[in-house]
């Protein structure tokens, strides 16, 4: 057979699909596959291509690539990934790529890059973003494996990718083994902080300011004119404005009070915890989840509490504009804990990740893309080493206008018993990197007395157990 392909993808779900068709859309000639063929007739059915050919047979479909062959799989992460692996080894050779561009865990992305080594297999964890429609139309694209392998197959990845507003892909080579599977999860990880700071302010403007759902859609518009603009903020305005099509008012209004995830923002909080790495923010995201699926039970307790009276203590137009400074401290927050366990994640798994590089690539095509995201890569290019985001002058400077007005906005909320959990976390965060103390002193002292888990004292080096002078009954508490 005629080695006639540039490269292959296998899996023609929704986002398969997509992603195949915005291959053949820039000029390379693409091989699709599925391993049921209902799949491969609706993809041929549907999408006619002259740049797309389709298979049934998956030895057919290698041999019509051109060497080193490029084969992408897009199906469900976990057993299925392997499974189309372990079809594949027979059928190629060294130098060939497989690229699994699924929302794979990235230490299944390091074992499989492992696995397939010794056989001069280069295997990339590649982590797309931006969903069905970015698929189609430019995702933000995160590739794993290793830099020679992605001099071979970033000109594809690069020429499908979104574009910034500056030209630039939003597509680059991350780090060896899982870690564009890594990037993306915890992108993922901060969206889910990203979208709870949104519903938490969406509740103090409804409750506090009384807005209408169309009101609301209004200042979030006001919003997306200013900092805040981001792909977020503008479908927030979106959704709130939305008629139910039933005809029973606005669709939000409709919506069940409960969210849904998919694990990887679980997976980011576990990998915060193992690194040693503060993420109150995606941790309380993914805690306002769990709650918010117990709806039945929050709906007994609210129908039995007493009824409070609102309290706001500003006009409405304060409200507003306090609130967008709420948004944007949270949003500060937020990112410097995402991009904290990049830095950590990086030394640990020698990732070698560049900070200002990923935050360059989800300007754009990617959930989290916002402006913001150009003040972070320029504070990670001026000083590639900072410690932390709130360490950069850019955003010292935005804290310093911002956070009196963030606090106000959260105490307002905690007084009249509207949850806002992970703006609270991000106020505290930032509270603790700018305190000298943080009660960890006793801590120790309380770990010494009960546990001899010892203590350093600020005066001399090394650690020491005191015997304390005055001891208690363990049982007479």
């Amino acid at each position: 057979m005629t080695m006639r392909n540039d490269i292959a993808l296998i899996g023609l779900g929704v986002m398969g699909s997509n992603l195949a068709l915005n291959i053949a859309d820039h000029g390379y000639k693409i091989a699709v596959y599925n391993y049921t063929a209902d799949l491969v007739e609706k993809f041929v059915k549907e999408n006619p291509h002259p740049n797309a050919e389709a298979f049934t047979d998956l030895k057919a479909m290698v041999a019509s690539l051109k060497r080193p062959r490029q084969i992408i799989i897009m199906v469900t992460a976990g057993k299925p990934v392997d499974a189309v692996i372990e079809a594949l080894k027979p059928l190629l050779d060294k130098d060939d790529i497989v690229l699994d561009t699924g929302n794979s865990f990235y230490q299944d992305s390091m074992r499989r890059f492992a696995q397939l080594q010794p056989l001069g297999i280069v295997f990339a964890g590649v982590g797309v973003s931006g969903g069905a429609e970015g698929a189609r139309h430019g995702p933000a694209i995160m590739v794993g494996g290793t830099h020679e392998a992605y001099q071979s197959i970033g000109p594809v990845l690069e020429a499908i990718a979104a574009k910034a507003a500056d030209g630039k892909p939003c597509c680059a080579f991350m780090g060896e083994g899982g870690a564009g599977h890594y990037v993306k999860m915890v992108h993922n990880g901060i969206e889910y902080a990203d979208m709870e700071l949104i519903a938490e302010s969406y509740l103090v403007l409804k409750r506090l300011g009384g807005f209408t759902n169309a009101e609301l859609a209004d200042i979030y518009e006001r919003y997306q004119q200013g900092p805040l603009q981001s792909y977020l903020i503008s479908i927030t305005s979106k959704v709130l404005r939305e008629k139910d099509p039933q005809g029973k008012g606005d669709l939000v209004d409709m919506i069940v009070d409960a969210a849904g995830q998919k694990g990887t923002g679980k997976w980011t909080c576990i990998d915060g915890f193992e690194t040693g790495v503060a993420l109150s923010m995606i941790d309380g995201a993914c805690n306002a989840r769990f709650i918010s699926g117990k709806v039945a039970e929050r709906t007994v307790r609210a129908q039995q509490a007493v009824p409070r009276t609102i309290k706001l203590g500003m006009d409405k137009t304060s409200l507003i504009a306090k609130v967008e400074h709420y948004l944007y401290v949270g949003k500060i927050a937020a990112y410097a804990q995402g991009f904290d366990l990049y830095r950590s994640a990086s030394e640990k798994y020698d990732f070698k990740l560049n900070l200002a590089k990923i935050a360059e690539i989800f300007r754009a095509g990617c959930i989290i893309q916002a402006r913001f995201l150009n003040d972070i890569t320029a504070a990670f290019t001026a000083e590639p080493q900072l410690a932390n985001l709130v360490d950069a002058p850019f955003f010292k400077a935005r804290l310093a206008d911002c956070l009196e007005d963030a606090r106000e906005v959260c105490a307002l909320a905690i007084g009249n018993a509207i949850p806002n959990p992970v703006m609270a976390a991000a106020i505290s965060y930032l509270d603790a990197l700018h305190s000298e103390c943080v009660g960890a002193n006793l801590i120790q002292g309380l770990r010494d007395y009960f546990g001899a888990h010892t203590f350093e004292r600020k005066d001399a080096p090394g650690f020491i157990h005191h015997t304390w002078s005055c001891k208690a009954s363990f049982n007479a508490v």
